[in-house]
This record gives structure tokens, C-alpha cells and sequence, in this order.
């Protein structure tokens, strides 16, 4: 593990950009970004098309890691170059962004309120390329929608269990069991969840490192005391569907978190913008969400 981006992880000021999204969520993204599904007939000609977009926020001048501590990326982008560099590589040479790989394949059907992830067949060989990489963490995702306290033990159960095994290959865990802020017992959920990572993490062995990441909490600072918890690395919040002047406007009043967004570090931005107005927005936005997460 590279000990500066362990204590630029744990103690920077900033945000991490989620960069990851997958096939299924590839559409929308390059639709909000004004690539109509016109534009590709194939799934690699669309993931070429995402790449194009993601290069040109990676070596735009306003991302860096002044303000941006970490990217994370889907497997592919990791796969590929940027400016010449293999994407981890450019990251953190370049660009003093540490780079985190999104290793879940998607979520199963739900099933007592939530949203398993799929199997993650490939994991061994994922994190041996990651390591090759350069990559220091990983995220996986899965979904709680209501306050069903089976399902919410299962999801965390699945996390751990997965984290576990991430440690062992010497990246840090992002967990990342979400609950959707439309769910009508959110708050309910959010409790339940607090409790089951809590007595997961204290079986941990002292030396354990992971990070979290969650919907912004109903309550501002639910999650202080495992964001204190010496194992806990970080906890991170997505912006879950709020616009970026709402997340933003949530994530302010708690001092706990710090954002990792996608969708709303993204809007505004499309190919059609010259590269001085891509900018402007571009900074605009980052300067807002590193405001939001600095405390």
C-alpha cells in the first residue's frame, strides 16, 4: 500500500469523483452529457464514447488533487490510457488523484427490501490487475430500500465478507450499501444499517482498514462515531439522485462526510461546450462540492 495516498486518503481536504459508471448506467450518463444513443451501435463504440467524456474531465485544469483526493473508476477505464498513460497511472502521477476501482457486477433481484450484489466471479484476478495498477481501493454497491432488517443484515454481511477479502489483497474496501432516499422509513433503515456495519466493524481485527460510503443520512452525524473509529478509514456519501445543489446544501451540515459523486459532479457538463465553458462549469463544480465536504 503506497503510504501517500494512504494519509491523502485519510486526512486530505477534498472529495473523491466517482467515475465509475457501468453498462447499465452508461446511456443515461452520455445522455445528460448530450451523446444521444444515435451516436453508438455497440456496446464497445459506447464505452469508447464514455472514455472520450471521462479523459476530457481527467486532464481538464480544474481536476486535480488540490480539491479531487480520489477517482474511482470501472473496470475499463482502468484498462485504458489517458494522455498516454495508463488511466491509475495518469491519475496519480499526473494529476495527485488517488485512483479507486469499482470491482461489483451489478445487483441481484430484490429480495426482504434490498439489493444484493451479483456474485463477483472474478474478483481474485480483478484485484491482481488492480494491484498492477497502481489502484490503492476499491467500491462495490448494493441497495436498501426499505427498513427490512434481514435484508439490511444481509447486505452488510455480503460487504463485509467481501471487504475481507480486498484487505487480504492489500487494497481498502469501499462498502457501499446505499439506502435510496426515496425510501418512505429512510431514517429506519439508516439506523439498522448503522448498527450492523458497527458491530462488524468492532470484530475487525485492530489493524483493519476500510472506508464506507452512503446515502446522506436523514440525521446530520449519524456516522460520527464510526467515521472516528481508527479502521474506518473514511466515509464518503453519494448524491443518490439529489440535484448537486442539494446534495451539496445536505452534505454541508454534517462535518462527518465528505461527497463521492457522479451523476451531480456531472451536470452541467456536455460535448457540445466549448472547452472554456466545459471548464467554467467543470470548476464551478468541483469548487462546490469541495466546500460542501470540507469542514
Amino acid at each position: 500500500m503506497d503510504t501517500t495516498q494512504l494519509e491523502k486518503i485519510k486526512a486530505g481536504k477534498g472529495f473523491f469523483a466517482a467515475l465509475d459508471q457501468s453498462g447499465g448506467s452508461t446511456p443515461k450518463a452520455l445522455a445528460e452529457y448530450g451523446v444521444g444513443a444515435d451516436r453508438y451501435g455497440s456496446d464497445t463504440e459506447m464505452f469508447d464514447l464514455v472514455h472520450a467524456m471521462r479523459t476530457r474531465l481527467m486532464t481538464n485544469p480544474a481536476f486535480d488533487g488540490s480539491r479531487v483526493l480520489a477517482a474511482i473508476l470501472f473496470e475499463q477505464t482502468m484498462e485504458r490510457a489517458v494522455d498516454g498513460l495508463p488511466t491509475a497511472q495518469f491519475l496519480w502521477q499526473r494529476k495527485n488523484v488517488v485512483p479507486i476501482l469499482k470491482v461489483d457486477k451489478g445487483l441481484a433481484d430484490e429480495a426482504d427490501g434490498v439489493r444484493l450484489m451479483k456474485p463477483i466471479d472474478t474478483l481474485d484476478d480483478l484485484l491482481a490487475r488492480a494491484r498492477e495498477h497502481g489502484i490503492f481501493g476499491t467500491k462495490m454497491r448494493s441497495v436498501i430500500n426499505s427498513a427490512d432488517p434481514a435484508g439490511i443484515e444481509a447486505i452488510v454481511d455480503q460487504q463485509f465478507e467481501y471487504g475481507k477479502r480486498i484487505m487480504a489483497a492489500g487494497l481498502v474496501p469501499i462498502l457501499e450499501p446505499e439506502v435510496t432516499i426515496t425510501s418512505p422509513d429512510k431514517e429506519q433503515s439508516e439506523a439498522l444499517l448503522l448498527d450492523a456495519v458497527t458491530r462488524r466493524l468492532k470484530a475487525l481485527d485492530a489493524d483493519a482498514l476500510i472506508m464506507l460510503k452512503i446515502s446522506i443520512p436523514t440525521r446530520p452525524g449519524l456516522y460520527g462515531e464510526l467515521a472516528a473509529d481508527p479502521r474506518m478509514l473514511r466515509v464518503v456519501a453519494l448524491s443518490g439522485g439529489y440535484s448537486r445543489d442539494e446534495a451539496c446544501e445536505r452534505l454541508a451540515h454534517d462535518p462527518t462526510l465528505i461527497a463521492s459523486f457522479s451523476r451531480a459532479l456531472l451536470e452541467g457538463l456536455t460535448e457540445q461546450q466549448s472547452d472554456e465553458a466545459f471548464t467554467a462549469r467543470l470548476e464551478a463544480s468541483i469548487e462546490q462540492i469541495y466546500r460542501a465536504s470540507v469542514h
